[in-house]
Parts: C-alpha cells; structure tokens; sequence
C-alpha cells in the first residue's frame, strides 16, 4: 500500500466520526477514565472523551462478566505468588494490579481472534480459555509452552520482550490474505516501545492496513527503568502518529474504561480501518519477578499510591452502587475464582513428568549445531548421573 493510499484511508476513516484526520490519530487531549478511584462515575465532561473519541459505557452484563474475570485474575496471581514461595515454581511475572488490562484485552476478543501475550500476561491468557495448568507449565520449566496455541488462537507467552508483535502481524497478513474476519492484539510493555521489533511491527502492519491491535501496558518500569529513561514522546500512544495509525491513552486501573476502547478498537480492526495503538496507564504493583528487590528503585509511598487506584476494588464499588453485585453474586465469584486457585494447586503439587531430552526436539524443523550440542551436552550429565 502506497503511503498516499494510507493517507486516504485516515480520511475516511476520520469522516465517520466528523474530525480531522490529524484528530483522528492522535490521542484524545485528556487519558480515557470513565470511573474515579472510589468507583464513582466520573462527570461526562471529565471522562476525557471528545469528539471522535467517544466512549459508550459496556452494558451491565459485560461488566459483570469482566468483573468476574478481574476477581479470578487477582487470585490467580496471589496464588502464583504463593506456589513460588512454596518453591512448587521457578518464577512468576505477576500482574497485580494489572489485571483489568488483561482482562479487557481478551474479553473483547472473539472466538477466531487471536491474542499474542508476554510473559506477564497470564492472565489474559487464562480470560482466553486456557486451563490454569496449561498456562502455568512453562513458569514451572516442564515445558516451553503447555497449550495448543491454534486449539485457543493464543500465542506463548513470549519472554523476549517484543518478537511476540512481529508474529501477531504475520498471523493478521496471513488472515487478511485469505480473507478471515480476524483481529489480533499483540501485547507489550512500555520497556517493549524501545526494541526495534516494535517499530517494525507497527509500521509493517499500517503499510499493509493489517487489523491489529498493539496493546501497551505502561506500568512504569522495564525492570528497573523508569518510563522517563525509556521514551521523550509525550506520551507512547503518541508514537502511533508517527507509523499512520491511530492511537489512545486509557486509565489501565479503570475496567469499565478498558472495556470500552478495546470493544471500539476490535470492531474498527475488524471493519477494516487498519490497526490501532492502546497505551494503557497502570502500575506493577510487585516486583518484577521473586528475583527482583523493587525497594532498590522506587519508594514505597509510591506503590501506596497506586494501591487507592486498585482496579479491583475501584470496580466492586461501582457494581455494588449500581446494585448489579449483590453479597450472593460476589460469593459465587469468589467461589468460582477459589475453583481456579485449587486447580492451580492440585497441579503444582504433583512432580513433573516430562524428559529433559525432549526439550530440544521441537525448536526448529531442523536441529542447529549448537542445539545439537546442548541436548548432547544434557543427555551425558543425565546418563553419568544415573549411572
């Protein structure tokens, strides 16, 4: 696609909503929030929204099933935590406080869509279908990933910070060559904004009008590295400009908000308005991982802050104000969401019964040297040890 032919396209797709297409790309002037802290409604006139960045409230029942999810989510990462501490698992990325991101990024997907997810993004994966256990093998180093990633159309979670987006464009070439009706959202950090991959993934995917959707959790760090020795742009939604896309800043705390533009940004993927960039605001509220000390680069007063915007609690207040989360509602929720918890332990309290040696059989078609060397390397250890 030529970048005139591009430009024609922004056009278009600006006179659905009666703005510019300069308005259309660039982030609405004020981040998307459609519920305050205490689970309040936050003003019309204060939501951030504008014309042509409009933002319908999702209905009672799909607040109440990402609500669901968002319970399950919180335990699901709690009780990870737990399992690492019982030495049952290696490490664990966990999301808490990040939850509703993930949550909305799968939910507003449907069954043919595929989700390409990192390594903090179980619990995305898990909203997708997977079993608790399929999703945790690979964390517990039985196996490089423990689900068919074409069975759920959900990719592995990619530890390399930013291949996953190369992949999710490619999957969105294939089905637009073959005329599928897929959308695809690729996830990432606000560490994976300043790998090269991204930005040939995204300008990649605006050159050929591809319906994907990069999905940004800003949750401040990259590790240790603060977002502001990380990007000088105003703001990393403001990148999307600059590849002939649009792009949007959202609350990542706010589900209802969340819910909203991914619902919006799914249907114009899949209307054929090209891809869209979402930098969702949010915060890591743990570590890195168990093998990372965060006290060595950011204060606690800090985290403390970020726990009043809890997305979790935010959203119990609004359902119960609303009268949609009755005291029994919220009982099967926690029941439903203690069912995961148990699976997770039920499974992670049996041994692991998977041959080291077969680690390297299904890396590539054909086997390299050097991985030839390393399954040498492994099978004489493990035979001079059972000797």
């Amino acid at each position: 696609m030529s970048a005139e032919t591009t430009s024609d396209r922004m056009s278009e797709v600006s006179k659905k909503f009666g703005i510019s297409p300069e308005d259309y790309m660039l982030p609405a002037r004020h981040m998307i929030n459609l519920l305050n802290p205490d689970g309040t409604l936050r003003p019309e006139n204060e939501q951030g929204t504008e014309p042509g960045h409009e933002y319908p409230l999702p209905s009672p029942a799909r607040l109440m099933e990402a609500y669901a999810s968002l319970v399950t989510g919180r335990r699901v990462n709690d009780q990870n935590s737990a399992l690492v501490r019982q030495g049952r698992m290696a490490v664990y990325p966990s999301s808490h406080g990040q939850e509703a991101c993930q949550i909305a990024a799968a939910l507003c997907l449907e069954e043919n869509d595929w989700l390409f997810p990192t390594y903090r993004d179980t619990v995305a994966v898990l909203t997708k279908g997977v079993a608790p256990m399929e999703v945790m093998t690979s964390f517990r180093g039985e196996w490089h990933c423990g689900y068919d990633p074409k069975a759920y159309k959900c990719a592995p979670m990619s530890t390399p910070l930013t291949t996953q987006l190369l992949h999710a464009v490619g999957v969105a070439h294939a089905a637009k060559l073959r005329g599928e009706n897929t959308v695809v959202v690729a996830m990432c950090g606000d560490g994976a904004t300043s790998e090269g991959d991204f930005h040939e993934a995204l300008n990649f995917a605006a050159v050929f009008n591809l319906p994907v959707i990069f999905f940004v959790q800003n949750n401040k760090y990259a590790i240790s590295v603060p977002l502001s020795h990380q990007s000088a742009a105003p703001s990393l939604a403001h990148k999307a400009v600059g590849y002939g896309m649009a792009g949007e800043r959202v609350d990542g705390n706010d589900l209802m908000a969340l819910m909203a533009i991914m619902t919006r940004a799914v249907r114009m993927a899949r209307e054929g308005n090209g891809p869209l960039l979402i930098e969702a605001h949010t915060y890591r509220m743990q570590a890195h991982t168990n093998a990372d000390d965060d006290k060595r680069y950011r204060e606690d007063s800090e985290v403390q802050a970020w726990i009043a915007k809890d997305p979790v609690t935010r959203m119990k207040a609004y359902l119960e104000d609303a009268g949609l989360l009755t005291d029994a509602a919220a009982a099967k929720i926690a029941q439903d969401a203690e069912v995961v918890a148990k699976a997770l332990r039920d499974g992670m309290n049996q041994d692991a019964n998977t041959d080291p040696r077969e680690l390297f059989e299904h890396v590539y078609s054909t086997k390299s040297t050097q991985l030839a060397e390393q399954q040498a390397l492994l099978v004489d250890e493990l035979d001079r040890e059972e000797a």
